[in-house]
């Protein structure tokens, strides 16, 4: 979303079905420090200044927790639904965590799960950032941590997504017609199952399979090898992207770069 944005022409809001929140309504107190004004959120999430904030909640094309707010001074608490123009909003700079897993962590933000990812990367920033799709308690490999919703959008729009390359190892070697059904998609169920690449992996033997799916978790990985008859012994997921696991060690994480964040929008 551009700075520009908030300073366009003021357009006329619909209303869409939700009454404007009104001065009288407002109910929360004033000295709380947790809360913040409604104007300073917004232009802290870099949308545009306060005075533009100001004017684009005039005409209502802001709303909290699902209802338009059009007083000037609101307070909100930062674990609210704040929206801009129907785009999600934070006050928090954009965080981009890269973190090589180790075997052991669950991917969830939940407690009460035992040792996870979460863990890990508990020191790497005070965001509230989350792990973009899931990694198996003991599978290995990149998985990318954001508050950024557009780049969790760009990862798990159905159509588009985002590749990642996993290298997996079988209980047996990987038969050729088999390594041929997947290249070619097969029905589980009814349902198609394709990838985006599979092969050998150059200098290692025949149980050692490169696999490329920009589905957001790996179960899809189980399914198929499952359904052709082999026992999946390690999942590592060596790159998402063009981001790989150079210089990040089994269970270190790093922030991306510029550079590497700019790529990534451009997937």
């Amino acid at each position: 979303m551009s700075k520009n944005q908030g300073s366009k022409g003021k357009r006329k809001f619909s209303g869409r079905g939700n009454a404007p929140v009104k001065k009288k309504s407002q109910s929360k107190n004033s000295s709380n420090p947790d809360e913040i004004r409604l104007n300073k959120y917004i232009a802290n999430s870099g949308v545009c200044s306060r005075r533009e904030a100001d004017e684009n909640i005039a005409i209502g094309l802001v709303t909290v927790n699902g209802k338009v707010v059009t007083e000037m001074g609101y307070r909100v608490k930062r674990t609210d639904d704040v929206r801009f123009d129907g785009q999600r909003i934070t006050p928090e700079a954009k965080v981009y965590v890269l973190l090589n897993k180790p075997k052991g962590f669950a991917t969830t933000t939940a407690e009460g799960k035992g040792r996870t990812v979460m863990d890990l990367v508990a020191n790497a920033t005070s965001a509230n950032i989350k792990p973009i799709g899931r990694l198996g308690r003991n599978s290995l490999g990149l998985l990318l941590f954001t508050n950024d919703d557009k780049i969790v959008q760009k990862f798990t729009n159905s159509k588009n997504g985002v590749a990642r390359l996993f290298q997996v190892e079988l209980d047996k070697n990987l038969k050729f017609e088999d390594l041929k059904k997947i290249q070619e998609g097969f029905k589980v169920d009814g349902k198609l199952i394709t990838v985006e690449e599979v092969s050998y992996v150059e200098g290692e033997s025949k149980n050692t399979i490169g696999i490329k799916i920009k589905n957001t978790g790996n179960s899809i990985l189980r399914t198929i090898f499952e359904t052709l008859k082999y026992d999946l012994v390690k999942i590592d997921c060596v790159a998402i992207g063009h981001l790989t696991k150079k210089d990040i060690p089994r269970g270190h994480w790093k922030h991306l770069t510029e550079q590497e964040v700019n790529t990534l929008k451009m997937l």
